[in-house]
C-alpha cells in the first residue's frame, strides 16, 4: 500500500482577545527568517485515520487473543495454541506481517526481563514485551507510545491454568495497538512511534517497569505513553450503557517531583499541569474535533481508586503517560473465573465486548499518536515572569532545527486557573519569547506548544520543570541527546 506523508493542519483553536487585552510579541524576530504566520486550521489526515480504523479487524484480533484460553503470565509458554507464549508469538507475527506490508517500516523485537520472588511471581519467570518501532524521518530519537497488555488472569492471582480469555481485559487494548499499527504504517512521521504489547501487568506491572527502566537508562525521549487497558465495554455494572464516553486518567503532580520543584509549585501553581495532565488535555481536544460521538472524561487521578495500570511505571520514571479506557465497568467481568452463580454470569468473555467502541478508542489513540509524531517536539525549559506588572512573558528553548525542519513556530496558551481545558491562545511565530500585554499572570495558567507548518501541535508545556515533557533529571541536558 502507498505510504503517505502528512497532510494539512490542526483542529481550529479559538483565539479570544479579552477586552483591552492584546497579545504583543517581545523580541519577535523570526529565528529562521520567515514571517510569523498562522498555520492552517483543519487536519484532513486525522479524519482519514479515524475513517481507516476497522472494527472488523479489531474484532478478529480480540477473538484471536481470547482464543488462547489463558494468557496468564504463569501459563504455558511452549504450546502453539494456548498460553502466553503462543499469544506473544502471534502478536510478534502480526507486527512482522504489518511491517512486511509497509516495506519493512517496523523494527519488531522481544524485550525480556526475568522476575522472581514477587508476591504474584514466586518462581523465576520471563516477562516478555513485544515492541514494534516505526522510525521517524527527522526526529527518530523522539517517541510516542501506544501500549496494551498481553496477559490476562482468572480469579486466582497465581492460577495459570484456568481459562482466562481476557476478552476485554486486555485483548481489547492489545487489539487496538495492532490496528493502530496497521493504519499508521501507511504514513511517514517526523517522530517515532512505538507499538507495545506489555506483559506481567496483572502480576505487578512488570513489563511496563522494565520498558520504563530501559527508556530512562538508555535516554529514550518518550514524549507520551498512551496506555490502553479495557477499551471494549460500554455496559456498566451500575446499569449505565453508553458508547459515547470514555475516560482518560492522568496524574496531577509529577511522580518524580523534587522538594525544590514542589516548593516552586506551591507558589506558582501547577498542581493540575503535570505533563501527563497536559497530554490528557491534548487527547481530549483532538477527540472533540475528530472523533464523532465521543467525549473524553478527563479524570484527575492517576488511575481508578486503589487500582493500577501500565502507565504508572512510566509516570514513576518521569515520562508523560495516561490511561485510556471505557467509562463504564462491569466488575463481574474482570479477574473472574467463568461461571454462573445465582443466575449471575461472571468472566471476561468475548460476548460482552463492543467491537465498534473498541475501534472508536483505537481511533482516539491513532490520531493522538499521528498528531504528536507529525508535530515538532514540545518546547523545553519553558519559563514565565510577570509578577507585579500588567503583562506576562514566556520564554523557551527552540526545538533543534534538524529535529523539526517543518517548524512554523510556537503557540502560547492560557486559561483561567479553574478551567479544565486551555481557553485562549495566540500564535507567536518562530520566536523564543512572547509577551501577553494586559494579561495578568496572577489570574491565569500559561503554557507553550510547538507548531508545524501543516498545523500539527505538540501538547502544551506548562512553565518550569513542573510541566517539562521529560524526566526532571534530564531537564538541563543537551536537547539533541
Amino acid at each position: 500500500m502507498l505510504r503517505r506523508s502528512a497532510a494539512p493542519s490542526v483542529k481550529p483553536v479559538v483565539i479570544v482577545v479579552l477586552a483591552a487585552a492584546v497579545a504583543i510579541p517581545v523580541a519577535a524576530r523570526p529565528l529562521r527568517g520567515q514571517e510569523a504566520r498562522q498555520p492552517a486550521a483543519e487536519l484532513q489526515a486525522l479524519h482519514d485515520i479515524v475513517a481507516s480504523v476497522s472494527a472488523a479487524r479489531v474484532e478478529a484480533d480480540i477473538r484471536r487473543l481470547a482464543g488462547f484460553g489463558t494468557r496468564h503470565t504463569l501459563s504455558d509458554t511452549l504450546s502453539d495454541t494456548r498460553g502466553i507464549g503462543a499469544a506473544r508469538r502471534w502478536i510478534k507475527a502480526e507486527f512482522d506481517a504489518i511491517s512486511a506490508a509497509c516495506g519493512g517500516c517496523l523494527e519488531v523485537s522481544y524485550q525480556t526481563s526475568m522476575v522472581m520472588g514477587a508476591a504474584r511471581i514466586p518462581e523465576e519467570t520471563a516477562i516478555v514485551n513485544v515492541l514494534a518501532i516505526q522510525r521517524g524521518t527527522t526526529d527518530p530519537g523522539r517517541y510516542v507510545v501506544m501500549s496494551g497488555d498481553i496477559d490476562s488472569r482468572a480469579t486466582g492471582a497465581l492460577d495459570g491454568v484456568t481459562d482466562a480469555p481476557g476478552a476485554n481485559d486486555n485483548a481489547s487494548g492489545m487489539a487496538g495497538v495492532l490496528e493502530a499499527a496497521r493504519v499508521l504504517t501507511q504514513y511517514e512521521f517526523n517522530g517515532s512511534i512505538i507499538y507495545a504489547g506489555l506483559s506481567g501487568e496483572e502480576q505487578g506491572l512488570f513489563g511496563g517497569r522494565h520498558m520504563a527502566e530501559v527508556a530512562l537508562n538508555e535516554g529514550w525521549r518518550l514524549q507520551a505513553v498512551l496506555n490502553n487497558d479495557m477499551i471494549g465495554n460500554i455496559q456498566g455494572q451500575n446499569g449505565v450503557s453508553d458508547n459515547t464516553i470514555a475516560r482518560i486518567f492522568a496524574e496531577g503532580t509529577r511522580a518524580d517531583e523534587t522538594e525544590q520543584v514542589a516548593g516552586r509549585r506551591r507558589v506558582t501553581g501547577g498542581e493540575v499541569d503535570s505533563p501527563s495532565r497536559n497530554l490528557a488535555r491534548f487527547v481530549d481536544r483532538l477527540v472533540d474535533g475528530y472523533v464523532p460521538n465521543l467525549d473524553m472524561m478527563m479524570v484527575y487521578r492517576l488511575d481508578r481508586f486503589g487500582r493500577g495500570g501500565h502507565h504508572r511505571p512510566f509516570n514513576d520514571a518521569g515520562f508523560p503517560a495516561v490511561r485510556i479506557m471505557e467509562a463504564n465497568e462491569d466488575y463481574r467481568r474482570q479477574h473472574q473465573d467463568i461461571r454462573v452463580e445465582d443466575g449471575v454470569e461472571y468472566g471476561d468473555v468475548i460476548d460482552e465486548v463492543e467491537f465498534d467502541f473498541a475501534a472508536k478508542l483505537t481511533a482516539v489513540n491513532a490520531i493522538s499518536l499521528a498528531a504528536m509524531a507529525w508535530a515538532p517536539a514540545p518546547p523545553r525549559n519553558v519559563a514565565i515572569q510577570g509578577a507585579v506588572r500588567p503583562s506576562t512573558t514566556l520564554r523557551w528553548d527552540p526545538v533543534p532545527a534538524d529535529h523539526a525542519p517543518n517548524l512554523a513556530g510556537y503557540r502560547v496558551y492560557w486559561r483561567l486557573t479553574d478551567a479544565p481545558q486551555w481557553q485562549w491562545s495566540v500564535f507567536a511565530g518562530d520566536v523564543t519569547e512572547h509577551t501577553l500585554e494586559n494579561i495578568v499572570i496572577d489570574n491565569y495558567l500559561f503554557g507553550v506548544a510547538s507548531v508545524s507548518e501543516d498545523g500539527y501541535e505538540s501538547p502544551v508545556v506548562f512553565p518550569w520543570p513542573i510541566g517539562a515533557f521529560e524526566p526532571l533529571e534530564w531537564t538541563q541536558r543537551d536537547p539533541g541527546s
